[in-house]
């Protein structure tokens, strides 16, 4: 599964990791829970309000839901997330889309089976950074 990511949304998450990496949560971190410590370990949003504009800003909220539907089901066998709940609905996406960037990214790919080492942890914010220049 593939989804569709709006350029101001990959930035958006490209930072939460760039953040994460440069504040030293990821410090002593797998490289393959580095997804888990960034996207799952805190909300991306609190607040209904706030969850809704961020889902209606950057990705839709139909287009939300029906992307958590399939991610769930395809790696779950059924949908777990309270659908009718804003934040949940938001956080739910936000795991989902950072999964599929760190995936993408290669310093992640080439030291999957790894520790991460403070050379890790800089090839990760220079191919970041690159990508957002």
């Amino acid at each position: 599964m593939r989804t569709t990511i709006e350029n101001k949304t990959r930035v958006e998450l490209l930072n939460t990791i760039l953040d994460a990496a440069k504040d030293g949560r990821l410090t002593d971190v797998p490289v393959s829970d580095i997804h888990h410590e960034v996207f799952n370990t805190d909300y991306f949003i609190i607040g209904r309000y706030q969850a809704e504009q961020w889902l209606i800003d950057n990705y839709g909220v139909f287009a939300a839901i029906d992307t958590i539907q399939e991610y769930e089901q395809m790696n779950f066998g059924e949908v777990n997330t309270k659908l009718g709940e804003a934040e949940h609905v938001c956080n739910m996406l936000v795991y989902i889309l950072g999964e599929e960037i760190l995936n993408d990214l290669q310093v992640i790919s080439d030291n999957w089976d790894e520790d991460t080492t403070p050379e890790i942890i800089d090839e990760l914010i220079k191919e970041i950074e690159e990508e957002l220049n």
